[in-house]
């Protein structure tokens, strides 16, 4: 709590400039630089004031009386370092330390607290992760070639750090599992075909339209009761060879240990024979398919053949086993199924006689390696065999056993989560490279959020992935499947997965619709891939001269000459549309119902765009009024200036509502306007850092040349957040710093920051785990 509440007071993080200074101190430069001698008076001198005696924010600075305690609260002061670098704090109406002054704060902070050794960087620790269910959805589909989304029925997956693929949120909850294995099922009834043949005719045998041998009697409505070597049968009149299934419903009246069995012929020939577990209250119908080699009259039967008679049991109902046979029914001839594609994958050979083990075995292997996006292990392979021998042992068919070892791999957690293997999974020590299929893993889901396809498997056996991530990571954003990418990430971290749920008042947007919704959606989804599939800078994402539209949406825009449902790219002539913080999706996913929220807005650029999260606000904070005569008495900058007038509110505005101002041209929905009802719109704005402008054009400009840098490293950040599935910390700063420095080399094309995280240290490298439970210095998964 009380970080949080030092977040609260400080508004850490909201800085517009989170980028180190130009030049930077190193420690051989300043040696002499200590917490007790130079750093502590300076938080004395200008921070004590009010995180001392009054601790403001639940805040008291003096406790931290040397460098031990510091570093135990490592993200306190790494908050604080971004803070100071923005020239955040000490509030405006403070006095302020010089220039050098916070240099040594901020130099101290960066080597003694947050220091981490870029030439043997911690790669840090992963959570094994479960699948979500957008993963989990494309993992079937590549895997068994079945399209029809099982996880959409699952839990909704929990988010952290915006995200819904970090490990430490994914949990497995009973319900979850329980989901799993009714997945499991559907799933490969769907892509499995254990019964090919299907259709024709029947002929319905009554049991008064069979025959009996001697030792047959009559029941009522037709049965037939069997005793001794009882018989019934009838002739059918097949029409061709082929394939037949005959089915009979049948009961048994039980005496002595064993069951009654059934003989099943044709002309005399003994098919099959069941044991016949039904009672005579409740028949059953008993099947198998059979084979007929020619057409014409055939005698089909069903004998009695373990007659049984113990006249001393004292119980009456248990001295006499017999058979009672209701109907028979002859189907056929059965025609083919053709296969689906699914099953073909699965089942890429079929057995003889003598080779069912052999080519199960084979099959099994094949899909759970897939599965377990890895080689199996023999006792994971045996484990998974067993289950086939046991269906087989029961009777089932061959692509019955085989179904069911692979609902087993589709239940197994090497399937569900995503594990990878650690020399030394207790020595934090120990940092190597991930092996072949791990890289391979985090690959496909970072970039098509499924699972490897045969290129990464064939590189990863041959060991030789490590040394082609270039040409792979080209590939896989031309790949349809990179889509995936834009879906994912995109969308939550513009936060327009959001928009399904933001209802705009019909009564003062009746344009708004759910296609104008979609739309909005679209137009976002459509630049963000239109960025990624054609190598453009990352930042066109702050701006540029074009969109994606159609008719709707254009006429929200007020553009004109473009008609129809079909999306077109589309260019300005003035920038007051280009890139994402201008289109529609955004702009509504940060505003009310009925009005725009400038602090919605500036939070949103703050947090998305600079990489600078504000706090909550405080508690009790009263919303404004929606009152019609308080919303007709001014605009909402005006509205607002009492809000901020309050010391507890004033100093985190100051650094959110200039922002949103400079929106306000956009309404809740993004249409432009110039008056909000009868006043005059003031879209001028000053940041906190001193840089002024006149709209949102100037306000792009002011992103794109004063924060490039803070918006590079705060995309980079994020990019790699997901990419990873976990939280960045204090020793990752030497691997996004080496993100920004390669985009910048490379005019900040969007392939160089997909495979500079790629090739970055945290995604190829893995540590263990600490050797004791580590003292909390991490940050809280973050939920959106």
């Amino acid at each position: 709590m009380m970080i949080r509440a030092f977040i609260l007071v400080l508004c850490l993080f909201w800085g517009l400039q989170s980028s180190p200074a130009a030049a930077r101190l190193d420690s051989s430069s300043n040696p002499k630089v200590t917490f007790e001698k130079n750093v502590k008076p300076l938080l004395s001198q200008y921070c004590f004031g009010c995180h001392g005696e009054k601790k403001k924010g639940d805040l008291d600075l003096r406790i931290y009386t040397n460098d031990a305690l510091v570093k135990k609260d490592r993200d306190v002061f790494e908050k604080v370092l971004h803070n100071l670098q923005a020239h955040e704090m000490p509030p405006e109406s403070k006095p302020q330390p010089s220039s050098e002054e916070r240099e040594i704060i901020s130099h101290w902070i960066e080597a003694e607290v947050l220091g981490c050794d870029c030439n043997q960087p911690d790669p840090g620790r992963v959570t094994m992760r479960r699948l979500n269910r957008t993963e989990y959805n494309n993992t079937i589909r590549d895997l068994v070639g079945v399209d029809f989304q099982p996880a959409d029925d699952f839990p909704v997956d929990d988010v952290g750090y915006g995200f819904d693929n970090i490990g430490d949120v994914l949990s497995l909850s009973p319900m979850l599992m329980e989901k799993y294995f009714v997945a499991a099922e559907k799933i490969l009834d769907a892509a499995i075909v254990t019964t090919r043949l299907v259709g024709g005719p029947t002929n319905h045998f009554k049991g008064d339209r069979l025959k009996g041998s001697l030792h047959v009697d009559e029941l009522e409505h037709g049965a037939k009761m069997l005793s001794g070597d009882g018989e019934v049968y009838a002739t059918n009149l097949f029409s061709k060879a082929g394939k037949y299934i005959l089915r009979v419903k049948a009961a048994g009246q039980q005496a002595g240990p064993d069951l009654p069995k059934m003989e099943v012929r044709l002309d005399d020939k003994v098919l099959r024979t069941l044991e016949v577990k039904a009672p005579k209250d409740d028949p059953k119908v008993y099947e198998i398919e059979f084979d007929v080699n020619g057409s014409g009259g055939k005698k089909i039967a069903a004998a009695f053949i373990n007659d049984y008679y113990d006249e001393k049991n004292p119980d009456p109902a248990k001295r006499d086993r017999n058979l009672m046979v209701r109907y028979i029914d002859v189907v056929g001839p059965l025609e083919l199924e053709p296969l689906p594609e699914s099953h073909k994958r699965i089942f890429t050979e079929q057995p003889s006689t003598h080779s069912t083990n052999q080519v199960a075995q084979k099959i099994i292997e094949r899909f759970a390696k897939r599965a377990y996006r890895r080689p199996l292990s023999t006792a994971e392979f045996d484990r998974l065999f067993q289950f086939f021998k046991m269906a087989q042992k029961d009777g089932e068919s061959f692509e019955t056993s085989v179904k069911v070892a692979l609902q087993a791999v589709l239940v197994s957690p090497h399937f569900l989560f995503r594990g990878e293997s650690k020399p030394n999974p207790n020595n934090s020590h120990s940092i190597h490279p991930i092996d072949e299929f791990a890289l391979a893993t985090r690959l496909s889901y970072f970039l098509w959020s499924s699972m490897p396809d045969d290129e990464l498997f064939k590189l990863a056996e041959r060991g030789k992935l490590h040394g082609n991530l270039d040409a792979q990571v080209t590939r896989m954003l031309k790949d349809p499947k990179a889509g995936e990418l834009v879906k994912n990430f995109a969308d939550q971290w513009l936060q327009i997965r959001n928009l399904a749920a933001v209802t705009p008042d019909p009564e003062v947007f009746p344009q708004f619709t759910d296609k104008l919704r979609s739309a909005m959606e679209k137009e976002t989804e459509l630049y963000f891939g239109y960025v990624m599939e054609h190598d453009r800078s990352i930042l066109e994402f702050i701006d540029s001269d074009y969109t994606f539209l159609n008719e709707p949406l254009a006429k929200l825009y007020g553009i004109p000459g473009v008609s129809g449902d079909e999306f077109r790219r589309v260019t300005f002539k003035n920038h007051e549309r280009g890139g994402l913080l201008t289109q529609a999706s955004v702009l509504t996913v940060t505003s009310n119902p009925t009005r725009t929220s400038p602090v919605k807005r500036g939070k949103w650029v703050l947090e998305t765009i600079l990489g600078a999260p504000p706090p909550p606000p405080p508690p009790n904070v009263p919303a404004l009024s929606n009152d019609k005569k308080v919303v007709a008495s001014g605009t909402m900058r005006q509205r607002m200036e009492q809000h901020r007038a309050d010391p507890m509110c004033a100093s985190c505005h100051a650094r959110m509502d200039p922002i949103g101002f400079g929106f306000e041209n956009f309404d809740a929905i993004g249409a432009w306007r110039t008056k909000e009802g009868t006043f005059d719109l003031d879209t001028t704005g000053k940041l906190v850092t001193g840089e002024s402008f006149q709209g949102v054009q100037d306000l792009k400009r002011i992103l794109l040349k004063d924060k490039r840098d803070a918006f590079v490293h705060c995309l980079s950040e994020k990019m790699l957040t997901y990419a990873l599935g976990r939280g960045m910390e204090f020793y990752d700063k030497c691997a996004v710093d080496e993100i920004t420095k390669t985009l910048a080399k490379n005019d900040f094309k969007f392939s160089s920051l997909v495979l500079s995280v790629v090739k970055s240290s945290p995604f190829r490298m893995s540590r263990g785990e600490e050797d004791k439970v580590a003292e909390s210095g991490g940050k809280e998964a973050k939920g959106n």
